[in-house]
């Protein structure tokens, strides 16, 4: 019995019940499945993503508010989101102790700490100084965001791709393969050193550190007790030395050490006056520095590239709800939950086409899929209110008010069959959702090549009444580049990105 309700059987239980709620909540991210559940519940418990929308915005979206919960606990018990909840961290975990195959006497040495593990701290300060001048770049390197993005982009649909049971469509995602190496490496990591990206890399890891730098409860260890042997380290998740001088904002709360400890020197608790001191922080204030100047530095060129803000880009099709670009960059965490739920797979992960700031936000991208006319899903599950929850009376327009406009509808009448080849194709025009349709023809008489005259209905597009949903240009039948195309033009959430002052039927 005392063995079934050790430490660390108790700690495996809460991770294991952990893990399964985050694969549980991803698996519900389905329009199939959406019943209001709290599927960005992991994202909305990560104080790093809270303080860092604060910082961007000045404002904490409602659903972040419950990252409260994390920092005072952590400020009382320590780090230990990171081996008790953090679904990356425990992964990491398993995938060590399955890759890794090495002597005991290594292990002590492997879990010890070392100064590489200082610069997840430094990749905070960058990311926090960028946070305060505008720019958020968390998602990059958030645990929850990179999982949930890593999840979404390449682990569901590999997994659909081999069993055919998750989707009813087979997703592809746009520079998946990206996401699918990062996520791959990180795993891979865990062969040389467990928990690599834990110890070395997270800015989660690194805020939960300096939150646990004095914590009420800690790792105690009994210096009258303790014979140096070192076997705590054998099993430590944290690196963080328990057998001297205990590094409290390295240690997760694993707990193996008070079991690994074979004269019973170690436990957990308020500290008495035989235990051994403690430390908080051990980093390089130079370095720390330096981070700081770096993130200043970068921040202006960033900034100064070409992105969607500052110049309007046709491809740059945001979801329905979407802020206004600079604040929309201010708020998206790059973490895929838009891209998950998207019954058509429209909503793509962004390259490039924003500029830097803009990698993996949500894109939606018409060859792929096509925006749904009644579907407002992705607002419903974006933890930020960088797509804000809209209904679907207020997406199409319902009682008077104008509909959301994602964009502009154009042809190419070099490739459209009736315009360029006097073909019949009355394609686009059927599957327009909106009421009146967008798209209507202009009844023509053609004289053929040999001679005859022949009637065609030419298409156009009216302006005021197309919404951008894409489905014209996806349904197209012309399939390599389609003879409509859908660009960002015309867009509800911008005041820069119109076409004309005052826009009139044709």
């Amino acid at each position: 019995m005392k063995k079934l309700l050790s430490y660390r059987n108790i700690r495996r239980l809460y991770a294991g019940f952990f893990l399964l709620l985050f694969f549980l909540l991803i698996f519900l991210t389905n329009f199939r499945f959406m019943r209001g559940f709290e599927v960005a519940l992991f994202l909305q418990l990560d104080p790093l993503n809270a303080i860092a929308t604060f910082l961007t915005s000045w404002t904490i979206y409602k659903g972040l508010i419950i990252a409260v919960v994390i920092i005072i606990s952590t400020l009382i018990l320590g780090r230990y989101f990171c081996s008790w909840m953090c679904p990356l961290g425990i992964i990491n975990q398993i995938t060590g102790s399955i890759l890794q195959k090495i002597k005991p006497v290594d292990a002590y040495k492997m879990n010890s700490f070392r100064t590489a593990y200082r610069i997840k701290y430094y990749v905070l300060t960058f990311l926090l100084v960028l946070a305060i001048g505008g720019s958020l770049q968390i998602g990059l390197f958030d645990p929850i965001a990179l999982i949930t993005r890593s999840f979404a982009v390449s682990v569901f649909p590999g997994v659909n791709f081999s069993t055919g049971a998750l989707y009813l469509n087979q997703p592809v995602f746009y520079g998946g393969v990206l996401v699918t190496v990062v996520f791959l490496i990180i795993l891979f990591a865990n062969r040389y050193i467990t928990r690599y990206w834990c110890r070395t890399l997270c800015p989660l890891g690194a805020m939960l550190g300096l939150l646990s730098f004095s914590p009420i409860f800690a790792i105690r260890r009994d210096v009258d007790r303790c014979n140096n042997c070192q076997r705590c380290l054998k099993n430590c998740h944290g690196a963080c030395d328990p057998h001297s001088t205990l590094k409290t904002s390295e240690c997760m709360v694993c707990m193996n050490c008070i079991e690994d400890c074979p004269e019973g020197a170690l436990r957990y608790g308020l500290p008495a006056h035989k235990s051994a001191q403690v430390t908080s922080l051990d980093i390089n204030r130079r370095r720390l520095v330096e981070s700081a100047v770096f993130g200043l530095i970068a921040f202006p060129m960033i900034r100064s590239s070409v992105n969607a803000e500052n110049i309007p880009q046709p491809s740059v099709i945001r979801p329905p709800g979407s802020l206004a670009e600079k604040d929309f960059l201010r708020r998206c965490l790059k973490c895929g939950q838009c891209m998950k739920i998207c019954p058509t797979n429209a909503i793509q992960p962004a390259l490039l086409e924003s500029g830097f700031e803009g990698l993996w936000t949500p894109i939606i991208i018409n060859s792929i899929g096509y925006c749904e006319y009644n579907c407002v899903l992705c607002g419903q599950v974006c933890p930020t209110g960088a797509i804000m929850p809209i209904t679907v009376d207020k997406k199409i327009g319902s009682g008077g008010e104008k509909p959301i406009k994602i964009g502009t509808a154009f042809y190419d009448y070099g490739r459209c069959l009736p315009w360029a080849m006097h073909t019949d194709c009355i394609v686009c025009e059927e599957v327009c959702p909106t009421s009146p349709k967008a798209i209507w023809f202009k009844q023509v008489d053609v004289k053929m090549r040999d001679g005859s005259i022949k009637k065609f209905k030419l298409p156009y597009v009216d302006v005021n009444l197309c919404i951008g949903c894409g489905i014209c240009e996806n349904k197209c039948p012309v399939k390599d580049r389609p003879a409509i195309r859908v660009t960002s033009v015309g867009e509800t959430r911008s005041n820069k990105n119109k076409m004309v002052l005052k826009e009139n039927k044709i």
